[in-house]
């Protein structure tokens, strides 16, 4: 039998992406997805794909998102979503079904929610934990990255969640997040006082999308 995943995870590493894991998708508690139940019901397998954002462009950010920032973000979507796209399909010319997810198409602004949560198929995945600063943080690139997602049916091994990881004695997101949002446990994150933050960005003319991007630049791994 041929192995899948290495097929896959070769594809998309040779297609310069960062990070790749498979999530047992029928695991996932699924309540808060934006997904039709048969579309939940018909792919037992999610594979969670990374992209690293560009450290320089990063570093250009002070104390509110800026223009090239937002480029960059919308830029590194896209690619997720090509990235994503051509992995469907090699996985329907391999003889199976796959959905690729949106990197980052919101379907409920008020709540901030796509089709699903990438972070959330990533930890399933084991390329992470989710921080204090309510972000997916991967051990080697910290928060400073982006994610998609492909349900499928081909199949794959899964991957394990790396339930030992945590923040540990890292705070350095608390310090700089304008909105304070940002607590030590990240069970207490506020996700109104940051959507509040990104709305009065927004109003500002910094970036035309809620985004910040401060706890990003800060949450670098171990790169």
């Amino acid at each position: 039998m041929k192995d899948y995943k290495e097929i896959i995870k070769n594809f998309v590493f040779q297609n310069q992406a960062s990070l790749f894991g498979v999530c047992d998708f029928k695991k996932v508690e699924k309540d808060n997805f934006l997904l039709a139940q048969e579309v939940l019901e018909k792919f037992p397998w999610a594979i969670s794909i990374g992209r690293k954002l560009s450290q320089a462009i990063l570093e250009e950010l002070k104390d509110h998102p800026t223009p090239l920032y937002f480029h960059h973000y919308r830029q590194i979507n896209n690619f997720l979503d090509n990235l994503a796209l051509k992995t469907t399909f090699l996985i329907e010319e391999l003889g199976y079904q796959a959905l690729p997810i949106p990197a980052s198409q919101v379907i409920d602004w008020q709540n901030q929610k796509g089709h699903l949560s990438h972070k959330k198929i990533a930890y399933y995945a084991g390329l992470g934990w989710i921080g204090r600063n309510n972000l997916l943080v991967n051990e080697k690139y910290g928060s400073q990255i982006r994610l998609v997602t492909v349900l499928t049916d081909i199949p794959l091994t899964p991957d394990k969640p790396k339930e030992d990881l945590d923040c540990g004695d890292c705070y350095l997101c608390l310090a700089v997040c304008p909105a304070k949002a940002i607590r030590e446990k990240k069970e207490e994150f506020d996700h109104w006082r940051c959507f509040e933050k990104l709305k009065e960005f927004q109003k500002k003319g910094y970036v035309g999308q809620y985004i910040c991007g401060l706890c990003v630049k800060v949450c670098k791994g171990k790169v």
